[in-house]
C-alpha cells in the first residue's frame, strides 16, 4: 500500500484526508443501486462513483458524459480518447433512462435549503441578481425523474440557506405540491459537504445531519448552516475508507492527487 499522507484533517493520525472522506461519502450514495446509470459532477463525486463501481456497486453503468457507455473505470484527468467504450448511447436513450427513474446523479449546489431545493442559477433577487451562475440546466427534470444528491465543497451559511434564491433542483415540499407526476421518482438521497453528510429521512422531509467528518464537531456544522438542522442525539463520524478503497483512490483513480485541490483540509 502507498505511504499515507500526513494527518491533515484532524482525524487522530489516521492519515486519511478530508477529501478522501468526502469521496467515500459520495461513493455511499450509490450503494444498493444495482444497474442504473450513474452520473457525478465534481472531483469527490467523480471519485466516489468510480470507487463504488470498482467495489460494492459493480453493476453501475457509467457514461463518458457525451454519448457512450464506458466499460472501464478511468482515473481523473485521463484523456477521454483513451477510454474503453462499451457501446453507443444516443441522447434518446439517455432521456428514456432519465425519465424512467433509472439514474442516480450527484450534482453540485451553489445554494441548498432545508427542504432540498437547490440553486445553480443566480444569487440575489430574480429581477436583478448579484451573481449569474450556470443556469437552471437539467436540474428540474433530474430531480423529479430520478434520485439526486448534492455535493457542496464549501459548507457555509451562504450555501446552506433557509430558502434558495432560485429553485433549480426541486425539493420535497415543492415536489409534493406539484403532485404525483413530480413525486413518482423524486428522491433527494444525500447532501455531502466538506463538513459532513446529510439526508432528508425525517417525517416532514427536512434536512438531517447524518454524519460528521473526522475533526468536525456538530456545533461547527450547525453554526455553518443558515437554517435549523435536525440533529439526532448521537451523530456518528463518516465511515473511513477500507485499505482497498484507499489504495484505489490514491494509486488507481487519482494518482495525481486532484482531490486535495477541491477540499481544504
Amino acid at each position: 500500500m502507498s505511504t499515507p499522507p500526513p494527518d491533515l484533517d484532524g482525524s487522530g493520525g489516521s492519515g486519511v484526508t478530508r477529501a478522501e472522506y468526502c469521496a467515500i461519502a459520495c461513493a455511499e450514495v450509490f450503494r444498493g443501486d444495482g444497474e442504473v446509470m450513474a452520473s457525478a459532477f465534481g472531483t469527490a463525486p467523480a471519485l466516489g462513483v468510480r470507487l463504488a463501481r470498482l467495489t460494492f456497486a459493480p453493476d453501475l453503468v457509467l457514461t463518458d458524459g457525451d454519448a457512450a457507455l464506458v466499460a472501464g473505470v478511468p482515473a481523473l484527468g485521463v484523456d477521454p480518447a483513451t477510454l474503453l467504450l462499451e457501446s453507443h448511447m444516443p441522447y434518446r436513450r439517455v432521456f428514456d433512462t432519465v425519465w424512467s427513474g433509472r439514474r442516480n446523479l450527484i450534482m453540485m449546489a451553489s445554494q441548498i435549503d432545508r427542504t432540498g431545493n437547490q440553486n445553480i442559477s443566480a444569487i440575489g433577487e430574480w429581477a436583478r441578481p448579484k451573481v449569474q451562475l450556470i443556469g437552471v440546466r437539467g436540474a428540474p427534470g433530474n430531480t423529479v425523474n430520478h434520485s439526486t444528491s448534492y455535493w457542496v465543497p464549501n459548507h457555509s451559511t451562504r450555501s446552506f440557506v433557509e430558502q434558495v434564491d432560485v429553485v433549480s433542483g426541486v425539493g420535497y415540499a415543492r415536489a409534493e405540491a406539484a403532485g404525483p407526476s413530480a413525486t413518482r421518482f423524486h428522491q433527494i438521497r444525500r447532501v455531502v459537504s466538506n463538513l459532513g453528510v446529510f439526508d432528508f429521512e425525517t417525517p416532514d422531509h427536512v434536512m438531517r445531519l447524518r454524519s460528521v467528518h473526522p475533526g468536525v464537531t456538530v456545533t461547527e456544522v450547525t453554526e455553518a448552516t443558515g437554517f435549523e438542522l435536525v440533529v439526532p442525539e448521537e451523530v456518528p463520524e463518516t465511515r473511513p475508507p477500507t485499505p482497498e478503497e484507499l489504495e484505489l483512490l490514491r494509486t488507481v483513480l487519482d494518482p495525481r492527487g486532484l482531490r486535495e485541490r477541491e477540499i481544504r483540509s
